[in-house]
């Protein structure tokens, strides 16, 4: 009986500790703007965020399963922004092909998702799938 009760809380615990990781999947997040340097500048430059138009970097791994949903989401939230003044780019990276982008801009799991303004600065940060409606939201204001 003691061993059903300590089994029963083990598993609570395990189920209470994921819903507060999962909490965090797929929010918006504006970004904590780290200071940029050059060697960051150089890096976004060659992976294509400019700093001309709207972009959304979104890193992906050909193992990675829910990145098949985010490049759906970003494509479609994208291509509905698509006849705006200044429509956002989608940019997709493969964290195997450019280690060093990822390391610099603290991907720590997959999929990761920016948004970056005009300027070239990160506005916001999303970890795991984003709502499409989220996107949308926090993209629209920097397409005018």
């Amino acid at each position: 009986m003691i061993e059903l009760a300590v089994l029963a809380a083990v598993v609570l615990a395990a189920v209470a500790v994921g819903l507060l990781l999962r909490r965090n999947q797929g929010r918006v997040r504006p970004a904590t703007l780290d200071p940029d340097t050059e060697q960051r500048a150089r890096l976004l430059d060659a992976a294509g965020v400019s700093g001309s138009a709207p972009a959304v970097l979104h890193f992906s791994a050909d193992w990675c399963g829910p990145c098949d949903a985010v490049r759906r989401v970003v494509a479609g939230v994208t291509a509905e922004l698509a006849d705006s003044p200044n429509a956002p780019r989608d940019i997709e990276i493969d964290i195997d092909a450019q280690p060093a982008l990822a390391r610099e801009l603290n991907v720590l799991s997959l999929p990761t998702t920016f948004v970056f303004d005009a300027e070239g600065k990160e506005r916001f940060r999303i970890s795991g799938v984003p709502k499409a409606g989220d996107l949308r939201t926090a993209l629209e204001p920097l397409t005018v």
